[in-house]
C-alpha cells in the first residue's frame, strides 16, 4: 500500500498507518460526516458499535486530566472531537492483507483532486536569542529542584501556502522511513507523520511503551557515523535522560498495572533511523482487572518523552517558556480493535496542514536537564526539523 493508492480521497476521514515494512499497515476511512468522538467516549463507542476507531490525541487533553491550562496561541486547530468509526478496515501484516471489512471501496471516493502547491515561506517563531534566554529560565527551574527534566519545543510556521499533502507526506516518509508514519485528513485538516516512536500499546492485558530519549544526526561518512553512535552510546547526559524518562513511564504504567508487572525491558538501545539515531527504551507492563482505556489514558498522557519529570510540574513550566500551544503536535496518532487491543505513536518529525485557511506548521524539541548545553540543544532541535524542511521543498 502506497499514499499514491489514496491520492485524492475525496470522504472526511482517513488514516493511513504505516510502519514502513516493519509490522502492521493500516487504512481506515469514513465517507459520512457523522460527528467524531472523543477520547472519553470511546469505550462506549466500542462497547455499543464493536467496531474499529481511528484518530489523534490533542496534547491539551492534559487539561481534561489534570488541573492545568493552555493559554498560548495555537497556529493550527483540529477538531478536539478526534476519533472516526471506520465505515472500512484494510489491514496488511508483514505487506500481506489479512483483514478488509466494512462497506464501501476507498476508490469510490477518489477524485482527480488538483492540489496547486505554492512556494513556502517558513517562519521561526523562536529565535535562536529567545531559545537562550528560555533556556536559561528552565535551568533556573531544574536548578531551583521544580523540574530535573523538561522537553522544551520551537515552531515553524507559514501562512498563505499551498501543498499537495498526499505527495509532501510520501516526501516526509521517504526521507524517514519512520515505523509508525501517518497520514491522517480529518476533513480540511492533514496531519503527515513520520515518527519513530510509540506512546502506548496493548496487546491482550499486556501494555508497552517505548519512549525516545537520545539523538545523533547520521552521517554518509563512515567515520562520522561510528563517531556518532560512539558518542550517543557513551554520553552520560543522553542516557540519564532517558532513565529520567523511563522512571516516568514506570510510574505512569504502575497506576495501571498489576502488582510488580512494571518491567523494563531495554534501556537507551540503540535504534538507528534514516536520517537519525535514537536511544529507545521499551516498558511493559501486566494490566489490572477492570481496566479501560480511559483509565490507561489518565494515568499515562500526554507521554513522559514530551512533558518532563515531575510530568505536572514539567507542563506547567512549558505552557510559561514556549511561545505556541502545542495542539496536536506532541498529542498521539492511533486506533483501538474492537477487542480492546490498541497502538498509539507519539506526533513528532510531523507537518500539520489547514487546507481551507491555507496554513503549515511543524515544531521539534529536545530534553532539557541540569547538564544540557543551550548550543548542542538548540542544534539537536535543527537536525530534527530537517526532513519537515526538506519534505517541503
Amino acid at each position: 500500500m502506497e499514499i499514491a493508492d489514496i491520492h485524492g480521497y475525496s470522504g472526511k476521514n482517513l488514516a493511513f498507518l504505516n510502519s514502513n515494512g516493519k509490522g502492521t499497515d493500516l487504512l481506515a476511512y469514513q465517507d459520512t460526516d457523522t460527528r467524531g468522538s472523543s477520547p472519553w467516549k470511546l469505550q462506549e463507542h466500542l462497547e455499543k458499535e464493536n467496531k474499529w476507531l481511528f484518530g489523534y490525541l490533542n496534547y491539551d487533553l492534559k487539561n481534561d486530566i489534570e488541573k492545568l491550562t493552555s493559554s498560548n496561541e495555537e497556529s493550527i486547530k483540529f477538531p478536539n472531537r478526534s476519533f472516526f468509526v471506520a465505515d472500512h478496515v484494510v489491514e496488511w501484516i508483514d505487506q500481506a492483507r489479512v483483514i478488509s471489512k466494512g462497506t464501501g471501496n476507498v476508490s469510490s471516493a477518489l477524485k482527480d483532486q488538483k492540489f496547486i502547491s505554492s512556494k513556502i515561506e517558513l517562519v521561526q517563531f523562536t529565535s535562536k536569542e529567545e531559545y537562550f534566554s528560555n533556556f536559561d529560565k528552565l535551568m533556573f527551574h531544574i536548578k531551583r529542584g521544580d523540574i530535573y527534566e523538561v522537553n522544551y519545543c520551537i515552531e515553524w510556521f507559514a501562512e498563505n501556502v499551498s501543498i499537495d499533502p498526499y505527495l509532501t507526506y510520501d516526501n516526509l516518509n521517504g526521507l524517514t522511513k519512520a515505523p509508525l508514519s501517518c497520514f491522517i485528513k480529518r476533513k480540511n485538516k492533514y496531519i503527515l507523520c513520520g515518527s519513530p516512536e510509540r506512546f502506548i500499546k496493548r496487546e491482550g492485558n499486556r501494555l508497552f511503551s517505548q519512549p525516545i530519549k537520545g539523538t545523533a544526526k547520521r552521517s554518509k561518512n563512515s567515520k562520522e557515523e561510528q563517531k556518532a553512535i560512539g558518542s550517543l552510546i557513551g554520553s552520560i547526559k543522553e542516557k540519564a535522560e532517558n532513565v529520567m524518562t523511563v522512571d516516568v513511564v514506570r510510574n505512569d504504567l504502575a497506576r495501571v498495572a498489576s502488582k510488580n508487572s512494571v518491567n523494563v525491558e531495554e534501556l537507551a538501545a540503540l535504534h538507528s533511523f534514516e536520517t537519525v539515531h535514537h536511544l529507545i527504551s521499551t516498558i511493559s507492563a501486566d494490566l489490572k482487572t477492570g481496566i479501560k482505556f480511559k483509565d490507561i489514558l489518565k494515568a499515562t498522557f500526554p507521554m513522559a518523552s514530551m512533558t518532563g519529570a515531575p510530568k505536572i510540574s514539567a507542563m506547567k513550566i512549558i505552557e510559561e517558556v514556549e511561545s505556541f500551544k502545542r495542539g496536536v503536535y506532541s498529542g498521539s496518532i492511533g486506533y483501538i480493535k474492537p477487542n480492546g487491543d490498541f497502538d498509539f505513536n507519539v506526533i513528532i518529525r510531523s507537518i500539520l496542514y489547514d487546507d481551507k485557511n491555507k496554513k503549515l506548521s511543524f515544531s521539534v524539541g529536545s530534553a532539557i536537564t541540569a547538564k544540557s548545553d543551550p548550543e548542542k540543544e538548540y542544534e539537536e532541535c535543527l537536525v530534527k526539523a530537517e526532513a519537515m524542511k526538506e519534505a517541503l521543498k
